[in-house]
C-alpha cells in the first residue's frame, strides 16, 4: 500500500520562517559519500559506529555526472543515479532503525524517479519508510499531469543550484526518513538539517556561514579525514596503508548557537588534523573573502582549526560575508559541445618514445589527408613521460630518452560524429602501418556535453516538495531481523592513532634550492575551466617568504606546460601556445590569514573544464604534485 501527499511547490525568494522551533541543541550530520563513485560499505561502517547519527548525507552529484545523467536520460535511461538501489539496500535498514535521516541529491535530473526506486526497495526490504523529495521543478508546473510523463523535469535538462530551504521544508512538513533532491548546493545538503533541528532563521547569517563551513568540510568525505592525503616520503602526510585502508568517512557536531566540530569515528583509520582540515577548507574556493553558496556568502579567511583529540576538531572563524545572501542563483544549461575520440597504444624496449613519435607523426597526416585543418582538434601526450606534466620548470626537462615503457595517447574534440570515428579508424590503422612494436590499442567515441552557466533570478527559479509512504503487510509468523536483511562487515579493531612528528617542525631552509614539498602541501579543486590550489606551510610563518615567490608570473610560468598540444612541440606551437596563455590564462592569488596559507586561482587552464577536456586528468588534480616539485628558493 502507498500513500501519497500532496506536493507544494514554492520560489527561491528567501521567506524568513515562522516561529522556527529548535529540536536539539545539537544534531550530529554525517557525510555517507563524498562522490558518485564513493564506497556504500563505508557509510555503513559511519552508522555502525556513531550511534548519535542523526542524518547521513550521500553526496553524489557533479557537474561531470549531472551532463552524464542528462546524457542517459535523454538516450531514455534513468534520469537519477543508478547505484541509489545499492546505497539504499545496505543503508535502509539500520538507518531506519536509529532513525537516521538519510539525504542525498542521487535524484539528479529525476527525483520521482529515484523515489520510486527507493519505496520499491523499502518494500523488499519489509522497512515501512517516507520518501520525501525536494527538487527544482519549471516556473509552469502545477502538479497536474501524469507521472510517466515527468511533468517536473526541466525542459533541456536545466538545473540550478538550490540552496537548503527545499530541504528544510520537506523535513518540517513530512519528517521523512529519506529525502532525494536535485541539484543543492553541495553544502546546503548538510545546512538544511541544521537549520530545522536548531531552529535557526535565513536571517541568522553568522550561524548560516559556521553551518555551511561544516557542509562544505564535510561535503567531500574521507578527503577531511585521510582520504586524498597520504603520500609516502612526506613526513607530515605518510601513514601505512592499513591506516588508509580503515579510514573513516566523516561528521559533524553542530550545536545551536553556531560551534562546530568535525570528527571521524573512534578507533578508524585514516587521519584527521589541521591539515587534513585546512586542505579542505580550500578546495574548490575562488576568492576566499567571498564564497558564495544560495544561503550565504562567506568570509573564509579567518578560518582556523583545533584538534580537540585525535578523532575531533573544532572549527570557527566562517562569518557572512555581506547582509545579505545572493539575489542570484548559478543555473546550470546542457549544450552540446561535439564528440570526443580518442586511442591509445603501448611502445616498449629500445627506443620507445621515437616510435610513440612516429606513431603520433602517422595518426596526424592520416587524418589530414582526410580532414584538412582538423588536426587543430587533437592533442597527444606520452603516459609515462609528460602527460601530467609533473616536472619541474627550474630542472632538466624530463629525459625522452632510457624509457622502457609509455604509452601514447591522442585525443579529440570534434564537431561531428564522423570525424571522430575516422580519428579512431586512423589510430587503430597504426597495428598494420604503424611503427614496430605497438601493442595494447583501445579507441573510443562519445558525445559529450558541456554545462553552459549563468545567473537567475530567485524568483524565476521554482521548487517542489511532496512525499510517499509505504506501508508493508507483513505475515503475523515474519519476523523482520536487520542482521538477517544486510549482512555486517567485521570491522577492524581499533586501529592506533597516526602520530605525525611535531617537534622537528622548523622554517623551511633559505638561500637554497628545496621543493616546495618540504615547505608545503597542497589539493586542487576544479570549477568548469578554472582551477584553485592551496599552498599551506608546514610551518606556519613559512607563509611570509612564500608570498615573496609565488607570484602570478612563477604560476604562470609553472602552468604553462598544461597547454601544450603534443609531447613533441615545434617553435611555431610554442609561440600559439604562448600567445594563448597571455591571452586567456590569468591568476590570482588570496592569502588566507586564519590557515596561514595561500589559495591560487588559475583561470581558463582546463582545457574547457571537466566536460569537455581532452586530457588524461581532466579535473586537473595531480596539478598539486605539479606545483609542489617546483625547485624554490626561499629568502631568509
Amino acid at each position: 500500500m502507498e500513500t501519497r501527499y500532496k506536493d507544494e511547490v514554492h520560489n527561491c525568494v528567501i521567506k524568513l520562517r515562522e516561529n522556527p522551533r529548535k529540536r536539539r541543541e545539537k544534531v550530529y550530520i554525517g557525510c555517507g559519500a563524498g562522490f558518485g563513485g564513493d564506497r556504500p560499505l563505508a557509510a555503513l561502517k559511519l552508522l555502525q559506529r556513531v550511534k548519535e547519527l542523526n542524518y547521513l548525507v550521500l553526496e553524489c552529484l557533479a557537474e561531470r555526472t549531472l551532463a552524464d545523467r542528462y546524457q542517459v536520460m535523454v538516450s531514455g535511461g534513468d534520469g537519477f543515479d543508478s547505484r541509489i538501489s545499492d546505497w539504499m539496500r545496505l543503508l535502509l535498514p539500520l538507518a531506519v532503525e536509529r532513525r537516521t535521516c538519510i539525504i542525498t541529491n542521487m535524484g539528479a535530473m529525476d527525483p520521482s524517479g529515484a523515489q520510486e526506486k527507493v519505496l520499491k526497495i523499502a518494500r523488499s526490504l519489509g522497512l515501512d519508510v517516507y520518501v520525501g523529495v525536494a527538487h527544482e521543478v519549471s516556473v509552469r508546473y502545477t502538479g497536474s499531469g501524469s507521472s510517466h510523463e515527468k511533468p517536473y523535469i526541466l525542459e533541456g535538462g536545466i538545473s540550478t543550484y538550490l540552496g537548503a530551504a527545499p530541504i528544510v521544508e520537506c523535513l518540517e512538513k513530512y519528517q521523512p526518513d529519506v529525502v532525494i533532491t536535485s541539484r543543492i548546493a553541495d553544502a546546503a545538503l548538510f545546512l538544511a538539517p541544521m537549520i530545522y533541528e536548531l531552529g535557526w532563521n535565513w536571517d541568522s547569517l553568522e550561524l548560516l556561514a559556521q553551518g555551511s563551513l561544516a557542509g562544505h568540510l564535510l561535503e567531500c568525505g574521507c578527503q577531511l579525514t585521510g582520504g586524498y592525503f597520504m603520500h609516502p616520503g612526506d613526513k607530515y602526510r605518510d601513514m601505512s596503508f592499513s591506516q588508509l585502508l580503515d579510514v573513516s568517512l566523516p561528521y559533524a557536531e553542530i550545536s545551536s548557537d553556531g560551534v562546530v566540530c568535525v570528527a571521524k569515528a573512534e578507533g578508524s583509520g585514516g587521519v584527521l588534523n589541521f591539515g587534513t582540515c585546512a586542505q579542505q577548507l580550500l578546495y574548490e574556493v575562488g576568492d576566499p573573502s567571498a564564497y558564495v553558496t544560495p544561503d550565504v556568502i562567506i568570509d573564509l579567511r579567518d578560518v582556523s582549526f583545533t584538534p580537540t583529540s585525535s578523532c575531533k576538531v573544532l572549527c570557527v572563524g566562517a562569518k557572512p560575508a555581506t547582509g545579505l545572501a545572493p539575489d542570484k542563483l548559478l543555473q546550470l544549461i546542457p549544450k552540446d559541445c561535439g564528440w570526443k575520440g580518442w586511442g591509445e597504444i603501448s611502445y616498449g624496449g629500445h627506443e620507445c618514445v621515437k616510435r610513440a613519435k612516429a606513431a603520433e607523426f602517422l595518426v596526424r597526416s592520416w587524418l589530414e589527408e582526410i580532414l584538412p585543418g582538423i588536426n587543430s582538434c587533437v592533442i597527444s601526450y606520452i603516459i609515462g613521460v609528460d602527460s601530467l606534466k609533473a616536472s619541474s620548470t627550474g630542472a632538466e626537462p624530463s629525459s625522452l630518452t632510457g624509457k622502457e615503457d609509455i604509452r601514447l595517447r591522442m585525443d579529440g574534440l570534434f564537431e561531428l560524429k564522423e570525424h571522430a570515428v575516422q580519428f579512431t579508424r586512423d589510430f587503430m590503422a597504426l597495428y598494420t602501418n604503424g611503427p614496430a612494436g605497438g601493442g595494447g590499442i583501445s579507441v573510443g567515441h562519445k558525445k559529450e556535453v558541456i554545462l553552459i552557466k549563468q545567473l537567475v533570478c530567485r524568483e524565476n527559479v521554482s521548487w517542489r516538495i511532496a512525499v510517499k509512504s509505504s506501508t508493508v503487510t507483513r505475515p503475523n509468523n515474519l519476523r523482520i531481523d536487520r542482521k538477517e536483511l544486510t549482512p555486517l562487515p567485521d570491522l577492524q579493531e581499533s586501529i592506533e592513532d597516526v602520530s605525525f612528528s611535531k617537534g622537528d617542525i622548523a622554517p623551511a631552509p633559505s638561500d637554497k634550492k628545496i621543493p616546495l614539498y618540504d615547505v608545503a602541501h597542497s589539493r586542487v579543486g576544479d570549477k568548469g575551466n578554472d582551477l584553485n590550489f592551496s599552498l599551506i606551510p608546514h610551518f606556519p610563518s613559512d607563509v611570509e617568504r612564500l608570498k615573496l615567490i609565488i607570484t602570478p608570473q612563477w604560476v604562470s610560468e609553472v602552468v604553462l606546460a598544461l597547454l601544450n598540444n603534443s609531447s613533441f612541440l615545434k617553435s611555431n606551437a610554442i609561440n600559439e601556445r604562448d600567445e594563448l596563455a597571455n591571452e586567456h590564462v590569468k591568476v590570482e592569488i588570496y592569502e588566507v590569514r586564519g590557515i596561514k596559507a595561500l589559495n591560487v586561482v588559475v583561470r581558463n587552464i582546463l582545457d574547457g573544464g571537466v566536460n569537455c577536456s581532452r586530457r588524461i586528468d581532466r579535473h586537473g588534480k595531480t596539478i598539486s604534485d605539479l606545483i609542489l616539485c617546483q625547485q624554490v628558493v626561499l629568502p631568509p
